[in-house]
C-alpha cells in the first residue's frame, strides 16, 4: 500500500493497522525495487499510512538473478532489524519471502511466523491451459516442496481457514503450530443498513433491476463467464437481471466479448479498478453478491476476502459449492445458513439460485444471518489473536535463550 490494492495488500494493511491500533509497533518491508517495478519511480524510502510504516527496499543496482536479489533484500532487512530490534518476524506467502525471513530469524535469534495465504503451486497451475499436466509438472512439485519446507521451518504458521489448516496438516505441519486467522472486515461495512437501490443511485447506476455481481480481480478461475451465462438465461426468460463486475484483470477482455456474444452488453457494467473505500459502496449496490469460482484445486483450498465484506455490508451471497466457500455459507446444525450454494461452472444451477433470491424475504433472511456472522470476523479481533501469538513466541524465544545461557 498505497500503490497496489489487492486481496493480499488489503489483508496486510488491515491486519497491521489493527495491530497498530492496539499499540503494537509494526514495520512492513516491501519487496526489492517496489514501487519502481510497478511504474512509480517516486516516493519516500519510508511511508506511513494508518499507523503502519512501509519500508521500501530500493537499490540503484538490483542483483542479476533471484538469489542475488534475495541476498540484497535480506541484507537491507538485517540492517533495519538491528536498528529496530523487533521481537518477532512475520512474512506472508510465498516461499521467497519465507527464505529471507528464515535467514534473518536464524541470524538474529528471533522467532518467525509464516502466513500461508494461498497455495502457490495451485495458483500457478490454475492459470495454465492444461491444469492436470501443470499439476504433474516438475515446476509444480518443486514449488509445493519448497512451500512445505518453509512451513516446516517456521516457528508458527498462520492461515486463512479450517479448510486450509487441514490441507497443511495433510502436508505434515503439526496442527498445534497452525493458527487460523480468517479474512475479516473493517467496521465501516456495518455503518449502514442494506438498501441496494439507494446505493446504486449514489453511484449513478439505475435503481431499477435485479443487480448481481462481484467485487474482485477478473481472472479466469473466478468463473465470471458462468455468471454472465446465468444472467443471459434469466434475461431470456424476461427477468430484468443486470450484472455488475467491479475490478480488473486478465479475464476482462474475454468477459466483455462474452457479454457481447450473449447479447447482454447493455445489462453488464464493468467499472475497472476502484479504491478500497469505493468498493464498500459497490458491495452495498448489489442485490446478490456472486462467487462463481471454478472447481480447481486452488479454489477448493483458498478462501477469498470479498464474500466476507459482502456479508458485512448485508448483501446476500451466492457461492460455488467448494469447501472453503461452503465453510462460509454453512452455519452448521441448527444455525441459519449464511449463504446459498450452487454447482461450480453450472450456469443453469446458478440461474436457479439467482431466481430463488429474487424473493425479498429470502434475501433478507440471508442478509441477517450473514451480517451477524461477519460481526465476529473483524480485523481488531484478528489483531488480538495475532498479538497474543507474537507475545507467546517472543516469550518462548527469550526463555530458550536464558536456558542456553544457563547451560553454558
Amino acid at each position: 500500500m498505497p500503490h497496489t490494492q489487492s486481496g493480499y495488500t488489503l489483508r496486510t494493511h488491515r491486519l497491521l493497522s489493527a495491530l497498530a491500533g492496539r499499540g503494537v509497533v509494526v514495520d512492513a518491508v516491501t519487496r526489492l525495487g517496489y514501487p519502481v517495478l510497478v511504474g512509480i519511480p517516486w516516493g519516500a524510502d519510508v511511508q506511513e499510512l494508518d499507523g503502519v510504516r512501509y519500508r521500501r527496499s530500493l537499490t540503484a543496482r538490483p542483483g542479476p538473478d533471484l538469489p542475488a536479489r534475495l541476498q540484497q533484500q535480506t541484507d537491507m532487512m538485517a540492517e533495519s532489524a538491528r536498528a529496530l530490534r523487533p521481537r518477532v518476524l512475520h512474512c506472508t506467502t510465498n516461499y521467497t519471502n519465507a527464505l529471507m525471513t528464515e535467514a534473518l530469524a536464524r541470524g538474529l535469534g528471533l522467532p518467525w511466523v509464516y502466513e500461508v495465504r494461498g497455495l502457490l503451486e495451485e495458483t500457478w497451475a490454475a492459470g495454465r491451459p492444461d491444469h492436470d499436466a501443470a499439476r504433474a509438472s516438475e515446476r509444480f512439485l518443486a514449488l509445493r516442496a519448497q512451500e512445505t519446507r518453509m512451513m516446516g521451518l517456521a516457528d508458527h504458521v498462520v492461515t486463512l481457514s479450517g479448510v486450509m489448516r487441514d490441507a497443511l496438516v495433510g502436508r505434515g505441519i503439526p496442527a498445534e503450530r497452525i493458527t487460523v486467522l480468517p479474512n475479516a472486515v473493517a467496521e465501516r461495512f456495518f455503518e449502514r443498513e442494506p438498501d441496494p437501490a439507494a446505493a446504486r443511485g449514489e453511484l449513478g447506476l439505475p435503481a431499477e433491476g435485479f443487480w448481481v455481481g462481484s467485487v474482485s480481480s477478473l481472472v479466469d478461475y473466478e468463473g465470471f463467464d458462468t455468471l454472465l451465462r446465468a444472467v443471459a438465461r434469466l434475461r431470456a426468460e424476461g427477468e430484468d437481471v443486470r450484472a455488475l463486475l467491479v475490478g480488473s484483470g486478465a479475464a476482462e477482455p474475454g468477459l466483455r466479448a462474452l457479454a457481447a456474444e450473449l447479447g447482454i452488453s447493455s445489462a453488464v457494467v464493468f467499472t475497472g479498478r476502484v479504491s478500497a473505500y469505493q468498493a464498500v459502496s459497490y458491495h452495498r449496490a448489489l442485490d446478490v453478491f456472486c462467487v462463481p469460482r471454478r472447481d480447481t484445486e486452488v479454489c477448493r483450498s483458498v478462501t477469498p476476502l470479498k464474500p466476507i465484506e459482502a456479508m458485512a455490508a448485508g448483501t446476500p451471497v451466492l457461492l460455488s459449492d467448494l469447501p472453503p466457500l461452503r465453510e462460509l455459507a454453512d452455519a452448521g446444525p441448527g444455525g441459519a445458513p449464511r449463504g446459498e450454494l450452487f454447482r461450480p461452472e453450472d450456469a443453469e444451477d446458478l440461474a436457479r439460485g439467482l431466481g430463488r433470491l429474487r424473493a425479498a424475504e429470502d434475501r433478507a433472511r440471508l442478509s441477517r444471518a450473514a451480517r451477524e456472522f461477519a460481526r465476529t470476523r473483524t480485523w481488531s479481533a484478528n489483531a488480538e489473536v495475532l498479538e497474543n501469538l507474537y507475545a507467546r513466541l517472543a516469550s518462548e524465544a527469550a526463555k530458550s535463550v536464558r536456558n542456553d545461557v544457563s547451560e553454558h
